[in-house]
């Protein structure tokens, strides 16, 4: 990527994590890059098309870490709990694209509503293989994999304002062990 668009991304991302994409101007953006107007206007049309970059470039940060963090793990469940706990931990310092995904002024940008999609399949995909491992070894005793995959998904985006925005939760690690205690072994008594 050419060094000055990496430069605009770069402040623009930091722009918009203390901002938002309301109140951050192409000015702003091109001051603090240290370069003139027409030369972010050379390399962007819009705030939008910055914003969409940046959002670009933070997902695809987003779903590296947590292919890797997957990979390093060795049991299936290990690899959930990998997959959780990077997820929200990324999501916490990538608050652009967190944003994006739950923000609901940023629905009618259609880059925004195709990026939420987008993740949610590669999430739903990523934890569909996880349950068919663990199926496989014997590890898991799931009726229905998809919608298992499905209601994780689900579980994870519930509890991602009060683990990453409302800063309430003192131990976030903690948390989410517990939550997925519960998830393989439920709360019935044995």
């Amino acid at each position: 990527m050419d060094a000055r668009k990496e430069q605009i991304l770069n402040v623009a991302q930091k722009i918009f994590a203390r901002f938002g994409i309301k109140k951050t101007t192409m000015e702003e953006i091109a001051q603090l890059a240290r370069m003139g107007k027409s030369t972010l206007y050379y390399y962007f049309k819009s705030k939008e098309d910055i914003f969409a970059e940046v959002i670009r470039k933070e997902s695809n940060i987003v779903r590296k870490k947590l292919e890797e963090a997957v990979n390093k793990a060795k049991t299936p469940q290990e690899k959930i709990a990998a997959y959780v706990l990077t997820r929200m931990k990324y999501f916490k310092e990538l608050s652009n694209y967190y944003t994006s995904l739950t923000d609901d002024y940023l629905e009618h940008y259609s880059f925004v509503e195709k990026e939420r999609e987008e993740f949610t399949r590669f999430e739903m995909v990523s934890l569909k293989k996880i349950l068919e491992e663990g199926v496989s070894l014997g590890v898991f005793q799931i009726e229905n994999v998809g919608v298992t995959a499905r209601m994780i998904t689900l579980a994870m985006k519930g509890m991602e304002y009060p683990l990453i925005v409302d800063n309430s939760v003192e131990d976030m690690e903690h948390e989410i062990q517990l939550m997925l205690n519960i998830f393989f072994k439920g709360i019935e008594k044995r």
